[in-house]
């Protein structure tokens, strides 16, 4: 399904609430493709459609810290059973692999992997519960988490919404392909600092031991 033509087919409100719920979902623990949804609703603002790009970054950033919280206390709630329970769900999304690495790049750096793994899809689906399970004190994960939610969910919707105003000025000035240049500078941009974080995050787990496992 073409999510950005979806959107265009539900009033406004919806679209506001669809962008907080599946992105509160996708923070919760569930993987929701809540970046695809938020990308999509901020191209569709910046095509005068109605949606008002600020209210879109304001529910986009109370789903995701909602969210958070929520899979915080589940995961604190719920411990390390529940991540086995997961696995066995998700296996492709919570497997023993990825856990580890979310786990390793919790205890290394703390708050600052809620911060920073909310612009990491792994991360972002794991900081909630992760966090919970591992008790980290709250009032540094809703520090984090309100600070990753607001420069994640808001400053995705302003730069979408700034390459789609610029994409339909070119569009009148030259042509389509002015909407394609403009959509593809930006995604790109967004793509390539996604890589960057991840390959940081990479080269910093090869520096790391790797753990030995007890004998049974």
């Amino acid at each position: 399904m073409h999510v950005q033509e979806w959107l265009d087919t539900v009033p406004a409100a919806a679209v506001y609430a669809v962008v907080a719920l599946v992105i509160g979902l996708e923070s919760l623990g569930i993987p929701l493709p809540g970046e695809i949804v938020l990308v999509s609703a901020a191209l569709l603002s910046s095509q005068h459609s109605g949606i008002n790009p600020i209210v879109l970054g304001a529910c986009a950033t109370l789903g995701a810290v909602v969210g958070d919280s929520i899979g915080y206390a589940i995961g604190r709630k719920g411990g390390r059973p529940l991540l086995a329970w997961l696995g066995k769900k998700f296996p492709k999304h919570f497997g023993e692999g990825h856990i580890a690495t979310a786990e390793r790049s919790f205890e290394k750096w703390g708050m600052w992997a809620v911060f920073f793994g909310r612009f990491v899809a792994l991360l972002r689906i794991f900081a909630g519960p992760l966090a919970g399970v591992l008790h980290m004190p709250y009032w540094k994960f809703l520090t984090a988490n309100v600070l990753g939610g607001i420069c994640w969910a808001g400053g995705t919707t302003a730069v979408i919404y700034y390459v789609g105003v610029v994409a339909e000025d070119w569009l009148k000035r030259f042509s389509y392909l002015g909407l394609v240049v403009a959509v593809l500078i930006g995604l790109t941009s967004v793509l390539v600092l996604k890589r960057k974080a991840k390959k940081m995050a990479a080269e910093k787990q090869a520096t790391e031991p790797e753990p030995v496992p007890a004998a049974e």
